[in-house]
């Protein structure tokens, strides 16, 4: 399977310190092929296998290319026809797992991600990222716009204090439970209840769940990658707490023509809407705001509703849309409400890797930071 080292790509004179990339190696994967190029940025504690479903949808299939043999496909130039790109970020999965927090940040991990483009030869590509993969995915669009072709954000925030849910008894009960959590059964049963509407796991399937189905992919899932190591954890969190995204490069974004399309779950109880809203309306005049009756893992709750949006998005861009026509955002208020359009009421039942309740590991460290205990109070 495809590893590359992030320090081959690595430009003359940046300003990334050596110890941040020397001896990166990132694994990825790469699915369909096609003219059109579509980079997927996971989540925290997520895998490249974690976008099963708009892999899936998006290509096809859910096989990856055998890039060793390189093969020439007659789609490979066929502008209808779609190749994804996959991977697991440093600190989870196959990727490395630096042992410096300093080394997480969103925006080495985004020049992890613009050196895999690199890597693979590709100019521009459509970027999609999840959660913090999201985050990552701003940084990347921000610091280099021509590579980008659309920009689709899954369950933003702004990150720091963007990332902590709102809080009541139900989210305090699942931190503790996320905290607790050393076996991939006890994993599992709390990431159920952060990652999707308590409608959608009482749904039966047959004779069973949603969620006993999906548990048992949940503890497989986990058991075949491990559970995620501290220092990539706490890495990762790190990237999340510190990221900002800088009015410079929001508007370096707003100015670059390309079209934005924001995607969140009502119902998501770890990135609050809100913020995704506000993100959005700085976005403009590009940004199309869609809330979709979900969770966190939209993606995989509303899989059909979640693919038809990036396929508008990636047929707008081909059509070379106005952004203004694009756009479904009063020019004075927060974003309307996208109704998810009409679509077969199949929802794919596959759970993949884990996207954690990152916000509660800030309250264990508040115990021994004083500071970190004021911002929270903050």
């Amino acid at each position: 399977m495809p590893f590359f080292d992030v320090s081959k790509y690595q430009k003359e004179g940046e300003e990334s310190s050596a110890a941040s990339v020397n001896g990166i190696r990132i694994f990825y994967a790469t699915y369909g092929r096609g003219k059109t190029k579509v980079l997927l940025i996971i989540g925290l504690a997520g895998t490249h296998d974690s976008w099963g479903p708009q892999i899936k949808g998006l290509t096809g299939t859910e096989t990856p290319n055998d890039v060793e043999s390189l093969i020439v496909d007659e789609n490979l130039n066929d502008p209808d026809e779609i190749e994804v790109c996959s991977f697991d970020n440093r600190g989870m999965g196959r990727s490395s797992v630096p042992t410096n927090k300093s080394e997480y940040t969103t925006t080495v991990m985004a020049k992890d991600a613009l050196a895999l483009l690199d890597h693979l030869g590709w100019r521009k590509a459509q970027i999609c990222g999840h959660s913090m993969g999201a985050m990552i995915a701003c940084k990347l669009a921000a610091m280099a716009p021509d590579r980008i072709s659309s920009l689709a954000l899954l369950n933003v925030t702004g990150g720091g204090f963007e990332c902590l849910p709102k809080i009541d008894r139900k989210m305090i009960s699942l931190g503790i439970r996320f905290l607790r959590a050393r076996t991939p059964e006890q994993r599992a049963a709390v990431d159920l209840d952060t990652h999707y509407t308590k409608e959608y796991l009482d749904e039966y399937v047959g004779s069973n769940t949603r969620r006993k189905d999906l548990y048992q992919e949940y503890v497989k899932a986990i058991s075949s990658t491990g559970m995620q190591s501290n220092c990539g954890f706490e890495g990762q969190i790190n990237s999340c707490w510190t990221h900002k995204m800088r009015s410079k490069e929001i508007n370096a974004i707003r100015s670059s023509g390309f079209l934005i399309s924001v995607i969140h779950g009502r119902h998501d109880i770890i990135a609050q809407i809100r913020h995704a809203r506000r993100l959005a309306k700085k976005l403009q005049p590009a940004a199309r705001m869609i809330e979709l009756h979900g969770a966190h893992l939209v993606s995989h709750e509303r899989p059909e509703e979640v693919n038809g949006a990036l396929m508008e998005l990636i047929k707008a861009t081909k059509s070379k849309m106005n952004p203004h026509e694009w756009s479904n955002m009063p020019s004075n208020g927060f974003g309307q409400q996208a109704r998810g359009r009409l679509m077969s009421s199949r929802r794919r039942d596959q759970g993949q890797d884990c996207f954690p309740c990152i916000q509660f590991c800030h309250f264990e460290k508040a115990k021994k930071n004083s500071k970190a205990k004021k911002n929270l109070k903050a």
